[in-house]
């Protein structure tokens, strides 16, 4: 347990010194011999994040003066993360992170303040439950703007994004239904319960090559609101398909899918020769070690597309002068309804990234619309839960687009677009735009 506190308190300083938390964690993974010991590296990482703002203030009020050891704080908060929201024995994550402070003074202040915690915890819960940024773990400016977004619901979506995201998983329609995999999951000692068309969610996360069928394409690890997008994208035969920003490519091959099913039934009915899914389907994204993400997850899935490395802002370079049927804009964004799956966001993040989102998705928007056929529908969507990046965003293309563009009305619970985290789904938001 001893490198594990020490592990994870150098990726807690790096993140908090600006490094994103995917660019950190996998070489301290590397670092350990067993998947024991990395999915503990992993939780503690995670979860440390969740509640940063939470151990922040336990600590300030367990020390008498500002610590001039920042090493020594992160460590200290890992453990109080430990002490608080684990099952590891209190004398043993005590122990182990004293002796990992170090001899001297470091050792005794290590000591007192998680002996203190221990001793002082309802007290100082209270002092944390006092301020905003410690009660909900968020930085303050995000608090606030959720509460004058969602005056009625900014509590649940900050008490969404603490929890620990749900292990959903995408039923494959060309493999069986949601009925017949449940039934697999539970002969597996799997439990679950169904969250959405497709979707499913286990008690507990597992492997995923544990999973049956996974490794024949059966199955998908994917968030319940991400699957919106493909049925709401609503891909047909015999039409022609952009997947700008694809990459990892869940969207990507849950659009194949919903297709392939699709030429499938038309060709059992004697509309369509068999075989094949009849979309011609190009996924686009700017980073090519991205882009071969989406390569492996659609060989995984027994699917094709044309895969281009090119920037959906300037598809000049990349677009051969044919129209799309139908576009899936996936645009970069400020990722604030995901934060409890990519905890550093929320302490990486600055006010003003999000106008510069916004900026970049216009920008965007503009270049894919012009590629859309008459006739043709564009689903924007994000991941995230701030309105500039989303409904005004689309209002403010609707004003630019009064004479081609029209906006189409969404099923519940999706009928204003957005769709707020909670237990069962992560945030995220959509529009479709029909090129009239």
């Amino acid at each position: 347990m001893r490198k594990l506190q020490k592990l994870a308190a150098g990726v807690l300083e790096e993140v908090l010194a600006g490094t994103a938390l995917h660019q950190v964690l996998p070489g301290r993974l590397q670092q350990l011999k067993t998947p024991g010991e990395r999915g503990g590296l992993q939780d503690i990482v995670y979860g440390s994040l969740r509640q940063l703002g939470r151990l922040d203030a336990w600590l300030a009020a367990l020390l008498e003066r500002p610590l001039t050891d920042p090493q020594l704080g992160w460590l200290l908060r890992v453990a109080l993360y430990q002490l608080a929201y684990t099952r590891a024995p209190a004398h043993v994550v005590v122990h182990n992170a004293v002796t990992a402070a170090g001899q001297g003074w470091r050792r005794g202040l290590a000591n007192a303040v998680l002996r203190n915690f221990q001793r002082r915890r309802a007290e100082v819960e209270k002092i944390a439950d006092e301020q905003p940024s410690a009660r909900w773990s968020h930085p303050d400016w995000w608090i606030d703007r959720l509460q004058a977004e969602y005056p009625n619901h900014w509590q649940g979506i900050l008490e969404a994004s603490l929890l620990h995201p749900p292990f959903t998983l995408r039923i494959n329609g060309r493999h069986g239904d949601v009925a017949t995999y449940l039934q697999r999951l539970n002969e597996a000692g799997m439990p679950a319960h169904q969250t959405g068309p497709d979707a499913v969610t286990l008690e507990r996360a597992v492997p995923v090559h544990s999973l049956p069928g996974f490794d024949l394409g059966q199955v998908s690890v994917q968030d319940a609101g991400a699957q919106w997008a493909a049925r709401l994208l609503d891909a047909q035969p015999g039409e022609r398909v952009l997947d700008a920003c694809a990459a990892p490519g869940g969207k990507t091959g849950h659009i194949l899918e919903r297709a392939c099913a699709k030429t499938a039934q038309g060709a059992s009915v004697g509309r369509r020769a068999p075989g094949g899914c009849d979309v011609e389907l190009t996924a686009l994204d700017v980073d090519a070690a991205r882009l071969a993400r989406v390569q492996e997850n659609l060989d995984r899935l027994h699917l094709h597309a044309t895969l281009i490395e090119g920037d959906a802002a300037q598809p000049d370079s990349w677009w051969d002068g044919r129209p799309f049927d139908r576009i899936l804009a996936d645009v970069p964004c400020s990722a604030s309804g995901v934060v409890r799956r990519n905890p550093d966001i929320k302490w990486l993040r600055r006010p003003n990234d999000i106008a510069q989102f916004s900026a970049q998705q216009a920008v965007m928007l503009e270049s894919l619309w012009r590629l859309l056929a008459t006739g043709g529908t564009l689903l924007y969507a994000t991941c995230s839960i701030f309105g500039e990046e989303n409904d005004g965003q689309v209002r403010a293309f609707m004003k630019r687009h009064a004479q081609d563009a029209e906006r189409c009305p969404l099923p519940e619970p999706l009928s204003d677009g957005s769709l707020l985290p909670n237990a069962e789904h992560d945030g995220f938001f959509y529009a479709l735009l029909r090129k009239t």
